[in-house]
């Protein structure tokens, strides 16, 4: 076997989370709603392009997913490659949502975040600097940023 290179990720909800989960990645990441295969449980799919990246299934009752800031999952983060970290941390700021950043020496600037469900997010800007981030050799564990609209 051979891997081959990523497809998507699935991500759980209640029915009730579904549209803050569309919005969220809508305005952060531009991904769309798109075709979904019929399956017994609702749910949306968001594609970057043609893409379908991100799966959603609507699989708990309202109100049994407490979002929680302490990891209570076995995936710890899905980690994104990107490029534009000064646009994008205006974006986030420009949202109001809170997010951690780093700048990890010969690594570059990385940045984290929840969705509106709690799943934790890690965006990698490879050896991009931001002027009004933190400096080089911060870690995100000691700078949450809480951006304001």
């Amino acid at each position: 076997m051979k891997f081959e290179g990523f497809l998507h990720f699935n991500i759980r909800c209640s029915v009730s989370d579904l549209p803050a989960i569309e919005k969220f990645y809508g305005e952060l990441l531009g991904w769309k709603k798109g075709d979904r295969p019929t399956f017994q449980n609702p749910g949306i799919w968001l594609y970057d392009g043609d893409n379908p990246i991100l799966h959603v299934s609507a699989r708990f009752a309202d109100g049994s997913l407490a979002k929680s800031e302490k990891h209570t999952g076995a995936v710890d983060h899905i980690a994104f490659k990107a490029s534009g970290a000064a646009d994008f941390r205006k974006r986030l700021t420009q949202l109001g949502l809170a997010f951690e950043e780093q700048n990890v020496p010969d690594a570059g600037y990385q940045v984290f975040l929840q969705d509106p469900v709690g799943t934790k997010l890690e965006f990698n800007f490879l050896n991009e600097k931001v002027a009004d981030g933190v400096p080089s050799g911060t870690f995100a564990r000691i700078n949450m940023n809480t951006a304001t609209a």
